[in-house]
């Protein structure tokens, strides 16, 4: 190729390049998340569940004496005894929990010949921990029956009900479970009792439990929460350290009493009122189009978020505009909830 074909060539792929990359940019601005790959990315069916994920339209959820059950109907995932369909964050986790389960290979098998009676409690299955019971419309698919971790803490175990072999699945799936049942109880609850005290329900979808790391964006700054092997606090840069000849983080206990005060009541966060969905002039006069404060909650093992909360303007000298973005409705909640946050900021020092 001549010098000037290779210039000619250049003229117009860099002006390509770019706009490509300005639409990903505008992909990703408007959506929050990269565009979606799945259609393109095949999975062998290599998991526990053998039927199609699409297949399964009812699912019952047990963790010790409480159950959520859970049906497919042609609008979507609906709680049983409730006739509105989930949101679309939980449907979401649901579908995702069940792809998991049919693609994901187990890392080990463990036979009957290996095991004795008492290795289902030590595995922490006589009882177990948690159980997903999956039907199709005729038959019954699986009963998953989730115990602890192993001792590396990368992987639980699992066994279906009417086998006797004993599996060991990436910690990753059995935690997408725990998403969903923890999603699953708290909108039953909420539909129930609507917190009848404190307005308008429960603010977040997923409780604090399962929340593994936290980000809060505020004054232009980033500040990054997680939680070490035991499930304490810490902050991500500074406020932690290393365990000897280990490269896992160990909260400071003074450090992590200190987040928990400020993140734990986050649990119970209400809404106050409940205002609806908004244009973009209704999210820029509640100070919505660019939130003065932004927290990302996020799942163990998981880098996309479990939920986006964004605080605007104050409502009146009490409560706050606030919304679950992208598609939450505006509601108002009380100031106390913002203000216990940006104490957090000062306490810690904000992010950079």
């Amino acid at each position: 190729m001549t010098v000037s074909a290779r210039r000619g060539v250049a003229r117009w792929t860099v002006p390509v390049a770019a706009a490509i990359a300005v639409a990903l940019l505008l992909a990703f601005d408007v959506s929050g998340h990269w565009p979606e790959m799945r259609s393109k990315v095949s999975f062998a069916a290599e998991g526990l569940l053998t039927a199609a994920p699409s297949d399964i339209d009812r699912i019952e959820l047990r963790e010790g004496s409480d159950r959520v059950a859970l049906h497919r109907a042609a609008g979507g995932w609906s709680i049983d005894g409730g006739s509105d369909t989930v949101p679309a964050e939980l449907a979401a986790h649901l579908e995702t929990a069940l792809r998991l389960l049919h693609v994901s290979k187990p890392s080990r098998e463990i036979e009957a010949g290996e095991l004795t009676a008492a290795s289902f409690a030590a595995f922490g299955l006589d009882p177990p921990v948690d159980v997903a019971v999956l039907e199709t419309r005729a038959r019954p698919a699986a009963t998953v029956n989730f115990g602890s971790l192993n001792p590396a803490g990368t992987s639980h175990y699992v066994r279906l009900s009417g086998a006797p072999t004993v599996y060991l699945m990436g910690r990753h799936v059995r935690e997408e479970w725990r998403v969903v049942l923890d999603m699953a109880r708290r909108l039953r609850e909420r539909t129930e009792t609507a917190v009848a005290s404190r307005g308008a329900g429960l603010l977040l979808p997923v409780s604090m439990a399962q929340v593994w790391a936290l980000e809060i964006v505020f004054a232009g700054k980033l500040t990054r929460f997680e939680r070490d092997g035991a499930g304490n606090w810490f902050r991500h840069l500074g406020q932690h350290s290393h365990a000897a000849g280990s490269v896992a983080h160990v909260a400071d206990p003074a450090q992590a009493r200190l987040i928990d005060a400020a993140l734990g009541p986050l649990d119970a966060a209400a809404v106050e009122t409940r205002i609806g969905a908004a244009d973009a002039a209704r999210l820029a006069r509640d100070g919505l189009a660019l939130p003065a404060l932004i927290v990302l909650f996020y799942a163990r093992d998981s880098s996309a978020p479990l939920a986006r909360l964004e605080f605007g303007a104050a409502a009146d000298s009490l409560d706050r505009y606030a919304r679950l973005a992208p598609d939450g409705t505006v509601v108002t909640v009380a100031e106390f909830e913002v203000r216990r946050l940006t104490e957090l900021l000062k306490a810690v020092g904000e992010g950079s």
